[in-house]
């Protein structure tokens, strides 16, 4: 497997703490977010250049291996699939959590989030690109069975991606990382976490008594089921 991994991620995913972890490590770079930087500020530092386009940015995180990039999939990165050559050689992994969860987590933060934005239709396509181009499955971690069982999720996506399982890296020290400061309020909880936990939170608009959160819902749904399908099991 290629040492320069990407996690494609919708958003409220668990994938911020994934990164963190990939931080504890320390045997890998870790890039947070370039693509999201990219579109909401029309350019992005990576590897000491300044780059304008994701194709350019994928090929420079490739570049700088072994390295984990994380990236969220509110947008749909067209350039991605005009250049689709960009995202061969790297290890495209994914991350997928049950939609009701997350959609009223990102309506909480963002009450004129679109259906659009909640990201697992994007996510799913680039699933479909990362197939076609590299000829590899993606690897598929489900965020319910990571919560669960750390260890074991933990390691059966170490084993699929070539890195060896470090234990000590499933805890850290709650803290802000200079990473997260320009989304700062979207990281509060990986901030505060030591580890992999789950949420106790509720919320009080849902997809249960919502109508326009029900249609995100009932619109990515079938996007989850199949990208869910081809999660990987714990060891």
């Amino acid at each position: 497997m290629s040492p320069a991994i990407v996690m494609w991620a919708h958003p409220r995913s668990v994938s911020t703490a994934f990164g963190r972890m990939m931080i504890e490590r320390g045997d890998v770079a870790v890039v947070h977010e370039p693509l999201v930087t990219l579109v909401d500020f029309g350019e992005v530092p990576v590897g000491g250049r300044t780059l304008r386009t994701a194709p350019d940015v994928l090929r420079a995180v490739r570049g700088l291996a072994p390295v984990f990039m994380k990236d969220t999939v509110e947008y749909r990165y067209e350039g991605l699939f005009a250049d689709p050559d960009c995202m061969a050689g790297l290890t495209h992994t994914f991350i997928v959590r049950e939609p009701r969860q997350t959609i009223a987590s990102h309506y909480d933060l963002l009450p004129d989030v679109t259906c659009a934005k909640i990201g697992y239709e994007h996510q799913y396509q680039l699933f479909e690109l990362a197939w076609r181009v590299t000829g590899e499955r993606p690897v598929v971690v489900d965020a319910a069975r990571l919560l669960a069982d750390p260890p074991g999720v933990v390691a059966a996506y170490c084993a699929a991606v070539g890195l060896p399982f470090l234990p000590e890296a499933l805890s850290w020290a709650p803290a802000e990382r200079p990473e997260w400061e320009r989304t700062a309020r979207w990281h509060v909880d990986a901030a505060r976490s030591s580890g992999f936990a789950a949420s106790e939170k509720t919320y009080r608009t849902t997809v249960d008594n919502d109508a326009r959160l029900r249609a995100f819902h009932d619109h990515h749904r079938p996007f989850y089921e199949r990208l869910i399908s081809h999660a990987i099991q714990g060891v």
